[in-house]
């Protein structure tokens, strides 16, 4: 696995304060993050890089021992409360009256801000209204909330001596971006600045959708480039040229391994050529991410992590589904509580009608029917039952289309050890279909339909073009069902996040780039291959019960 610069964080706070968890706990999630928490400021300071203080006006009076830390290169992150009380002077900024709690719009002063790069312009906090007011030319407005036609600062920086302090009055620490903005800047004030590198990336394997997909993701991605595309086949490279004329291109994997200026492979290609093509990417020192799924079997995949490990380089698997907005819907739902503890899971996809002549539907490459859609289902399956798999069990129907190696139906049953149990259904002779999502808690249900839409095009001389958009690629329609106390179950709908474009990519940049958390796993992955070789060996026997032993 790559390996970033460790960040030692003391964060002084009340172990009870439960506001604080959210952040804790995603800082405590990052590998090269040294969390140290306690509710008393220690004698010795060096031990750490940074010091972050949750009630920074204790320290008013007496700031003296962190003022010597700061000055001699430490860093420092006042959290200010809602009260209107002093702040050290160290920070350049004071509190002024607090204002309504509200839904604030919140901005990066200066947009090119190193701590602002691959966010959004402006995000939305829940909290109080506190500005900030500054007391010192040194000291930068980072952050403004647009408050009644100001521009209130509300995350203040300044350099003291050979160190740094920054503080803000901001609260929404459960927010993923405001965590994400306060990593950064912890890791700003304890030396590490952000690092600037644009990493070049290869494509190995020009695959007509995807190819392109990793392209135009990549070109819309700061901190990459889209240095070449390598593949095979002559008119694949011809259209990678088309597409992407500034890109360099190989017709040999071996080519694009010795390219100095490739940071970064994609690997699209076949699933049974995954795992060989990985371990030579990365045997080249490349970080390596690659299509689902992550490899045809476990023992594949050990040797995967294996060089990661060796090489210290990233590995990851092309789990773009992370962000469909539906998953994304049901995740939140599920952290709020609204079905209670989640324990039965049904997953579908599929419909009748014959399969393409594509290495798709030939076993001997893909892995098996399930190892397409499902690599990326059970993937769903295993973040939102975060627990360990105790068994599987497979069964294959063939029976209409022969003409092709994958079965035309494939059901993989999953117990988890916590008792929960998950289903997964990929068929190609389901004339009627079955919901896409079928979720039961302790406390309700959700259920997400299949919507199926077609789109009309005006032609003066045909009349109109129909177009069906493929309903893999539509947002189901998620319906929450809730038990009312007078016993009638009441039915509303899931609100749903914004789409957007190549989140994919922009996570894998902030990992690469300042170690952020990569929001699917290298774990979930290699499970996802376990449950996988598991389901064809029940499969193959009958449907017998398959333990996985971790």
């Amino acid at each position: 696995m790559i390996v970033h610069s460790p960040i030692r964080i003391l964060f002084i706070a009340d172990k009870e304060d439960s506001s604080l968890q959210p952040l804790l706990s995603y800082l405590g999630s990052i590998h090269h993050v040294e969390l140290t928490l306690e509710a008393q400021l220690p004698r010795d300071l060096s031990p750490y890089d940074v010091v972050a203080t949750a009630n920074t006006a204790a320290f008013a009076k007496d700031d003296e021992q962190l003022t010597k830390f700061v000055r001699r290169g430490g860093g420092w992150l006042g959290l200010v409360r809602p009260l209107d009380v002093d702040l050290p002077k160290i920070f350049g900024a004071q509190p002024n009256p607090v204002g309504p709690e509200a839904e604030l719009r919140v901005l990066f002063k200066n947009s090119n801000h190193t701590l602002a790069i691959r966010l959004a312009d402006a995000i939305y906090l829940q909290g109080f209204y506190h500005a900030l007011n500054k007391t010192s030319e040194e000291t930068e407005t980072v952050l403004y909330a647009d408050w009644q036609y100001q521009h209130s600062p509300v995350l203040v920086y300044r350099p003291v001596g050979g160190g740094q302090v920054a503080c803000t009055t901001l609260q929404a620490y459960d927010h993923p971006v405001f965590q994400q903005i306060l990593y950064r800047l912890l890791n700003q004030l304890g030396g590490q600045p952000l690092s600037h590198r644009t990493l070049g990336v290869g494509l190995l394997g020009y695959p007509q959708s995807i190819g392109k997909a990793h392209g135009l993701g990549i070109e819309a991605t700061a901190g990459f480039s889209l240095s070449a595309a390598c593949d095979l086949d002559q008119q694949r490279l011809e259209e990678a040229k088309g597409d992407f004329p500034r890109a360099k291109t190989y017709d040999s994997a071996e080519a694009l391994a010795a390219d100095p200026e490739i940071d970064l492979v994609i690997v699209a290609t076949p699933p049974n050529t995954h795992a060989s093509l990985c371990l030579q990417m990365m045997a080249a020192g490349k970080h390596v991410v690659c299509e689902k799924p992550l490899a045809i079997n476990r023992k594949e995949t050990a040797a995967m992590v294996e060089m990661a490990d060796k090489k210290q380089v990233h590995l990851s698997c092309h789990q773009n589904r992370r962000w469909d907005v539906d998953y994304l819907a049901i995740r939140q739902a599920l952290a709020e509580g609204l079905i209670g503890k989640l324990f039965y899971v049904e997953t579908f996809v599929g419909g009748f009608n014959h399969p393409c002549g594509y290495w798709h539907s030939h076993d001997a490459i893909s892995g098996g029917t399930a190892y397409d859609w499902g690599a990326h289902y059970l993937d769903w399956l295993v973040s939102l039952i975060p627990h360990e798999v105790s068994a599987v069990v497979s069964t294959r129907q063939n029976r209409v289309w022969h003409d092709v190696t994958n079965a035309d139906q494939e059901r993989i049953q999953i117990r988890f050890a916590g008792g929960q149990e998950a289903e997964f259904i990929h068929s190609d002779i389901a004339a009627a279909g079955k919901p896409k999502w079928y979720l039961l808690g302790t406390e309700g249900a959700i259920v997400g339909h299949w919507r199926h839409v077609t789109t009309y095009e005006i032609d003066p001389v045909l009349y109109f073009h129909q177009h069906n958009i493929p309903a893999t690629e539509m947002v189901p329609d998620l319906t929450l069902h809730r038990r009312h106390h007078s016993g009638q179950i009441v039915a509303q709908k899931l609100a749903l996040p914004k789409r957007e474009h190549y989140l994919f990519h922009r996570n894998l940049a902030d990992h690469l780039l300042t170690g952020e958390p990569i929001v699917a796993p290298l774990e979930d992955s290699v499970r996802v291959v376990e449950i996988l070789e598991a389901a064809a060996r029940s499969a193959t026997k009958g449907g017998t019960v398959e333990v996985i032993d971790g």
